[in-house]
């Protein structure tokens, strides 16, 4: 999968302008088809869409939402806070756009990172913002509450690192098991029987043994592909938004980060985009996969 690099950052919620942007360098026939598709891409995000143009589309058929699960946290002196922001985004929009009839909901950006007082975890470096587990988990039930209120009959959430992945699960096992009753409240039309809730632990985990598998090929070693923030983690914000990689610090002195003293476990220093190709495909073509095999009986 070959993917264009352009000098202006993906951020969430506004592919439009960032296709616009780099389509200004690009001969006349380019800039073309580049317009086609950040409208493409635009009418993807629901917070793109008018009230009427989304009813529309729920009415056409596009009842499935997916709720991009990010979080603003430390990853090493090389990486910006927002990747996971910015990399759901952009594989949430890839997905919907392989899966047809289907939108993109708002990232949200406040998940649990840590305690505040005394810090832990992430929020030990400057930066990362963390909401404690019932907010969280507060924020998608209303949610996928509202989705279902206004028609959609699939709600998939799709988390970018497995710190709450457990909340995820929690709060699609209580809705499902609520909406599933007789004495569901409060009652929705016909159209809406049949709606579930999906914590897509797919998504998660094809950036994990599958993607790292696919590096051990090319002789990258599990040590340096790491845990957070070393190459694999690097390769795949390079192959998304490369602007939010500060290149001079990969070759950092000292290699190896074991410790995890500045924020990083791994070693990013050979991280590249033609690497982060790997992780990119197997997250979106696992996604669409279980996502298909999960919707067939509400579509």
């Amino acid at each position: 999968m070959q993917l264009l690099r352009f000098p202006c950052s993906l951020r969430a919620g506004l592919f439009a302008m960032a296709w616009i942007c780099a389509a200004s360098a690009l001969p006349a026939a380019a800039r073309a088809q580049a317009a086609v598709s950040s409208a493409g891409q635009a009418s993807l995000q629901i917070e793109a869409l008018t009230w009427t143009e989304l009813r529309d589309r729920i009415a056409q058929g596009s009842t499935t939402v997916l709720v991009p699960i990010g979080g603003t946290e430390q990853s090493g002196p090389h990486m910006a806070l927002g990747k996971h922001n910015v990399r759901v985004a952009w594989l949430a929009t890839r997905i919907a756009e392989k899966l047809g009839k289907t939108l993109v909901a708002p990232v949200l950006a406040y998940v649990p990172e840590g305690a505040i007082e005394p810090p832990t975890q992430h929020m030990r470096y400057p930066g990362t913002i963390s909401v404690p587990v019932p907010v969280f988990e507060a924020t998608l039930e209303a949610a996928a509450r509202s989705f279902r209120r206004h028609g959609f009959r699939d709600v998939v959430f799709l988390g970018d690192h497995g710190g709450y992945a457990n909340s995820m699960e929690r709060v699609a096992t209580r809705l499902n098991a609520e909406f599933a009753s007789p004495r569901a409240a409060p009652p929705v039309p016909p159209a809406q029987a049949g709606f579930r809730v999906h914590a897509l632990g797919e998504y998660y985990r094809a950036a994990q043994a599958p993607y790292l598998e696919a590096l051990k090929a090319r002789g990258i070693s599990a040590e340096e592909a790491g845990s957070h923030a070393g190459l694999a983690d690097t390769a795949l914000m390079m192959a998304i938004d490369p602007a939010l990689v500060r290149n001079e610090m990969l070759g950092r002195p000292g290699g190896t980060v074991k410790d995890g003293k500045d924020g990083v476990a791994g070693d990013p220093h050979r991280a590249s985009a033609e690497l982060g190709q790997f992780g990119v495909q197997r997250i979106v073509d696992a996604s669409v996969a279980a996502i298909r095999a999960r919707t067939a009986a509400t579509r």
